[in-house]
């Protein structure tokens, strides 16, 4: 069992449906709650948060599924949990355990985050950490899987038709294959709360 204090959760982050695959590798507090999370995996895919999230949790003594992200009163009898009143050490305890995180729901882009395992913190270490990752993330909607995928092919071929518009689209300097683990700076969870909402959480 973690120590929320003491110790980072190191999580291997893995977009669906995308080969070869778009992946990260992170450190993060073990106090963090599933907002925090929230703001570290966008960060350290490269999504601008424009778009409204959402994790599903296995409870772990019943198994039964949660929905974790940002409550929504018309939620339609579907219950989600506020992300920054659950903590992430509530239902995530052993290496190996996974759970799926949802973001732009019209899109429909699928992650599978999985606990590798936890580690002490390092005195005067930052946290969080991107340590290892591969590929640059999606552009923000490019359309999903299907989308993105024919966005490659005509970005690959001057003779596509949608070559050149495509190519002023997408954000400058992106390439599918751009990554650097050292080029990601992850925000304050508290500041981004303040973006959203414009008020602290």
């Amino acid at each position: 069992m973690a120590n929320q204090r003491r110790d980072v959760f190191r999580f291997r982050i893995e977009l669906l449906g995308i080969q070869p695959s778009i992946w990260r590798e992170i450190l993060v507090p073990a106090s963090y709650s599933f907002w925090d999370l929230h703001v570290a995996i966008q960060d350290a895919m490269g999504w601008e948060d424009y778009h409204l999230h959402e994790f599903q949790v296995a409870e772990p003594e019943r198994g039964e599924l949660l929905r974790i992200g940002i409550p929504d009163d018309e939620g339609f009898g579907v219950v989600t949990l506020p992300g920054w009143a659950v903590g992430v050490i509530e239902l995530i305890e052993e290496a190996g355990q996974t759970f799926d995180y949802g973001y732009d729901f019209g899109d429909g882009w699928k992650h599978r985050i999985t606990l590798v395992g936890i580690e002490p913190r390092i005195k005067g270490q930052r946290y969080p950490q991107c340590l290892a990752g591969a590929r640059a993330c999606p552009p923000e909607d490019c359309g999903g899987v299907w989308g993105y995928q024919n966005l490659v092919e005509a970005l690959l071929d001057p003779k596509h038709p949608g070559h050149e518009d495509l190519r002023d689209w997408v954000p400058k300097g992106w390439g599918p294959e751009i990554f650097k683990a050292s080029d990601v700076h992850f925000d304050n969870p508290k500041r981004r709360w303040k973006l959203a909402f414009g008020s602290d959480g």
